[in-house]
């Protein structure tokens, strides 16, 4: 269940919307179902409607009018209590049991109190109730109603345990806000998909990913056509920003504009700034580096910048899995980035789930756990360098390390959701989870074309090397050999183990490394995994057709390091190396 509470000063008019026909028609059968003393007037149920509503009213305000001026200015307060979709139908008497609770608990009309507020329920559907009550007690005092939503929210989840409903993932009141409902009848007039706030969300949060300075971010909102304002101190200090979109307007004509707050907590400027420290001292050591002068954008290829981050990536999941929760919280806010990253420069067959899986993200992206910043640098350089390498093409070589860098973030997300079920952070938790399978739906797509590739290669081995490679499986990794040589992912898995003995490296070596870096019951298929970390590990090109053809193996290839190193040093470069 999930209550929506709100204040006006008008009892008249909520009353009229209550019992009235809805917006859109509605409302069926309005009747009370509950009252403050169980003797209200119930407007649904008399003969003259008109008349039992005006003493309904009169009932209802009867505090405010003896409070006067001491009665609060916005003297109605109003709770919806919604049940989830899925949940049974519940009866008037069960629907009038949960409002005497929710007013209790929130202090309009605690148990047992002879002063309480005045408060009725009403039911006008079959999946929720509204209750109206007057902040004003029977000693003429303003009702104790502080955290009415956290309480109300607290008593709903004892409820659904005690009626067997559907229990809610619960937020820790970092979520972004929700667009209103006349925002959302507003996109749907102008045929929108989303509602302004949700795109212009999207849209900073595209512009601070990799930014390393306010100067930059704000160049980057004017760049994706946003009307921007500044608001700026008598001292000339800049003290916070408003976005709006070109096509948003109010009646009179002018853009609707948003804070970056409003957005989301992390897109206040105060928050934007914190993203950027430790950078000036990094570009400080940089500049110094160059002779004075400061590093200019990157400009490697879109294959160069993936490739980079899927090693950043796979290092920033360690520390997710591994590391002190300040560091961690810094890392998956950073993987945001990186999404977001990805999910503008990505190709059209990858860039909806990417997308998806981005937004899915960004309610992962925040807890109250205080994020370490200094240790986001490389993700956020990541994310950076992808944005600036401009729009992958979706084929080749960028196509196949799109499909890399996608697998490793499915398994950062992943890790992110264990991270939050670890802290019981239940809405972060389902977010993260629900981006792993955007993502995993992106990487089939991704992956498609690199691994027929790879599968054709590896079907033209002659079988005395299957056998061979076979049987290197069985030695390197019993516990998964049978599953591993039985999925149709085999003959890719073949051809990468061959490219990475040509390559001078040791393929049971390998094997042991890529399958001990980390769990793979996650996978839909565990030699898809090993492919992709094998060819990272070995710095091999992603799609075998950019393969150079590479000389045949000799007693040069040498056996990598003791897989017990391998396991002690896992960083998010390649571990195993050739002996020159």
């Amino acid at each position: 269940m999930i209550a929506k509470i709100s204040n006006g000063k008008n009892t008249a008019k909520l009353l009229a919307y209550l019992y009235g026909p809805g917006k859109a028609n509605e409302h069926t059968d309005p009747h009370l179902i509950a009252s403050w003393d169980g003797f209200a007037p119930d407007p649904g149920r008399s003969p003259d409607t008109k008349q039992a509503k005006e003493q309904l009213v009169q009932a209802l305000d009867l505090r405010v009018k003896q409070a006067g001026e001491r009665a609060p200015e916005q003297y109605v307060w109003h709770c919806s209590i919604r049940a989830a979709p899925e949940d049974r139908h519940l009866a008037d008497e069960e629907w009038a049991d949960i409002a005497r609770r929710v007013v209790a608990a929130t202090g309009i009309a605690p148990t047992g109190d002879p002063d309480s507020c005045r408060w009725v329920a009403v039911r006008h559907a079959d999946d929720h109730i509204h209750i109206a009550a007057t902040k004003v007690r029977g000693d003429l005092r303003p009702a104790r109603h502080w955290n009415d939503y956290l309480t109300a929210d607290k008593e709903l989840a004892t409820i659904e345990k005690e009626y067997g409903l559907h229990q809610v993932v619960r937020g820790d009141r970092t979520a972004a806000k929700r667009p209103t409902n006349a925002e959302r009848r507003k996109a749907e007039r102008q045929h929108r998909e989303r509602t302004p706030r949700e795109e212009l969300r999207e849209s900073v949060r595209r512009a601070v990913a990799g930014a390393e300075s306010e100067a930059e971010f704000f160049e980057r909102l004017a760049a994706a056509g946003l009307f921007v304002r500044q608001r700026v101190a008598p001292s000339g200090d800049l003290l916070g920003y408003t976005v709006a979109l070109p096509g948003d307007r109010n009646k009179d004509g002018e853009p609707v504009f948003y804070s970056g707050s409003k957005l989301a907590p992390d897109l206040s400027l105060p928050r934007i700034r914190a993203r950027f420290t430790g950078d000036s001292e990094h570009k400080a050591e940089t500049a110094e580096k160059n002779g004075g002068h400061a590093a200019q954008r990157s400009a490697s290829s879109p294959a160069s910048a993936r490739r980079s981050a899927t090693a950043t990536a796979w290092a920033a999941m360690l520390v997710i899995d591994q590391g002190d929760d300040g560091a961690a919280a810094a890392e998956i806010a950073a993987a945001g980035e990186v999404l977001d990253a990805l999910a503008k420069t990505s190709a059209a067959h990858t860039r909806q789930e990417l997308r998806e899986a981005a937004q899915a993200f960004e309610r992962a992206s925040r807890s109250h756990t205080r994020a370490e910043r200094l240790h986001d640098r490389a993700l956020r350089q990541a994310a950076r360098d992808i944005v600036y390498s401009g729009p992958a093409l979706g084929r080749g070589e960028d196509g196949a390390v799109t499909a890399m860098v996608i697998d490793v973030l499915f398994f950062v997300a992943v890790s992110t959701a264990n991270w939050h079920s670890k802290h019981q952070h239940a809405q972060q938790a389902e977010a993260a989870r629900q981006a792993a399978e955007h993502l995993r739906a992106a990487y089939r797509t991704a992956s498609a074309a690199p691994m027929a590739a790879l599968h054709q290669q590896g079907h033209r081995l002659a079988r005395p090397l299957h056998q061979k490679l076979a049987s290197t499986v069985r030695s390197a990794v019993p516990e998964l050999a049978d599953t591993v040589l039985t999925e149709p992912g085999w003959y890719a898995l073949a051809a990468t183990l061959t490219d990475a003995e040509q390559a001078g490296y040791e393929p049971a070596a390998l094997l042991a490394e890529a399958a001990g870096q980390r769990q793979l019951d996650s996978a839909d298929s565990v030699s898809d995994v090993l492919v992709w970390r094998i060819r990272r590990i070995a710095d091999l090109p992603a799609h075998p057709l950019e393969t150079q053809p590479a000389a045949a193996p000799t007693a040069a290839v040498r056996t990598a390091r003791p897989l017990t190193a391998q396991i002690n040093q896992r960083h998010s470069g390649p571990t195993v190396r050739r002996v020159r």
